[in-house]
């Protein structure tokens, strides 16, 4: 059993407590508030005030999948030489060993959604993942979480430099519909109940049946204003559920992506605009989706961000105007809840996993701000010296 006292506790649920308490017994949070009692066999860390959160949440990135100081023996996020890959699952390329998994925790990152790179139209499957521990299987929060999709200038570059389609936006969106076709006929013809009328196994389509379930969304990676478009009307034409990833023209679409009730994972938006897509690229995109009411989270996209970096991302945010509140939200309780995962992580709840956080200092606030202590699974898994 392990206990937190003196703490300013934000528990991402419109509450924060002033010489709070939190109890976790079984990797689990079992008591948050003030006075609590603590039992005489737990053992106790005193906050002395310093400012406690739920571990951060990265609703977007590829930890794991492009290793650290290696180049290509490292990189597996992208099986670029077939456009259409939607059987390739992140688990199978992640490596937790990598140092990046523990530099995320040491800045206060005890969640990733990690998955596939944006070289093909569809990329395969992204999970959820706690960022310590040794072997992805025992680190598993929710697999799959959603399908990687991509539209713009990524697909039509490295195709363009195979000589194959897709190298136009048309291609991709033909593509990506053609495929959800023959998937949706697929599944029809494999609940046909007379069994000799059933397709033969095909693993790509097997893949795509959870999208069209609607038991995972697409996860769409889209920058400019025309293709985060065409990536909500192909989600309409077949009935699915889309987030939008990066969404770097989102400000400029404010009031349309509003009435769509979709969310947004946006990012990276640190750094130099690196193509014609990034050229509106802005930290006051997140404000003006949140004024707009759209949903938002905000991502690194590590490792084109490192991921121990979430908060600086989620402070510019707050720099440019988004309210304190809602930068903590936007890599907390928000992309837990748009990942489906708020069961689980996000917030400091009764019931919820005893993934904790305590700071020297606002990370939002405060660039200097330094993480003290992480907690994973109501474990200690790094302290300060």
């Amino acid at each position: 059993m392990l206990a937190i006292k003196n703490a300013l506790i934000y528990t991402m649920k419109d509450e924060v407590i002033e010489d709070g308490f939190i109890l976790m017994e079984n990797g689990k949070i079992t008591a948050v508030g003030k006075d609590i009692d603590i039992p005489l066999e737990a053992e106790v860390i005193d906050a002395e005030g310093r400012m406690v959160t739920p571990g951060f949440v990265d609703a977007h990135c590829h930890l794991g999948l492009f290793e650290d100081s290696i180049g290509f023996e490292g990189s597996d996020g992208n099986e670029s030489v077939d456009p259409i890959t939607p059987h390739l699952r992140g688990i199978d390329g992640i490596n937790p060993m990598d140092i990046t998994f523990r530099e995320a925790y040491e800045g206060g990152v005890t969640t990733a959604v990690t998955g596939p790179g944006s070289a093909n139209v569809i990329g395969g499957t992204f999970v959820a993942l706690k960022t310590y521990g040794h072997r992805v299987d025992d680190m598993i929060i929710k697999e799959p979480v959603a399908m990687k999709i991509a539209f713009g200038e990524n697909p039509k570059r490295v195709y363009n430099g195979q000589k194959k389609s897709p190298i136009t936006r048309m291609a991709t969106a033909a593509l990506l519909r053609e495929t959800l076709y023959k998937a949706k006929t697929y599944l029809e013809k494999k609940e046909n109940p007379d069994p000799t009328k059933r397709p033969d196994f095909d693993l790509k389509m097997e893949a795509l049946i959870p999208v069209l379930k609607k038991e995972i969304p697409l996860k769409a990676h889209a920058h400019r204003a025309d293709d985060i478009f065409t990536a909500l009307r192909i989600a309409k034409e077949f009935d699915l559920d889309i987030t939008l990833e990066h969404c770097t023209d989102g400000h400029l679409i404010a009031a349309d992506l509003a009435k769509e009730g979709k969310a947004a994972i946006i990012g990276p938006t640190f750094g130099d605009r690196s193509k014609y897509e990034l050229k509106n690229k802005t930290f006051d995109t997140p404000r003006i989706l949140h004024e707009a009411g759209v949903k938002i989270a905000i991502m690194t996209d590590a490792p084109v961000i490192p991921l121990q970096h979430l908060s600086l991302c989620a402070g510019l945010a707050h720099k440019a105007g988004l309210p304190e509140m809602e930068a903590l939200k936007a890599i907390t309780i928000n992309p837990a809840e748009i990942v489906g995962i708020d069961h689980r992580v996000g917030s400091i709840e009764l019931g919820k996993d005893a993934d904790i956080v305590i700071f020297d200092g606002n990370p939002i606030k405060d660039i200097g701000a330094e993480t003290y202590m992480t907690i994973i699974g109501g474990k200690v898994v790094y302290k300060a010296d």
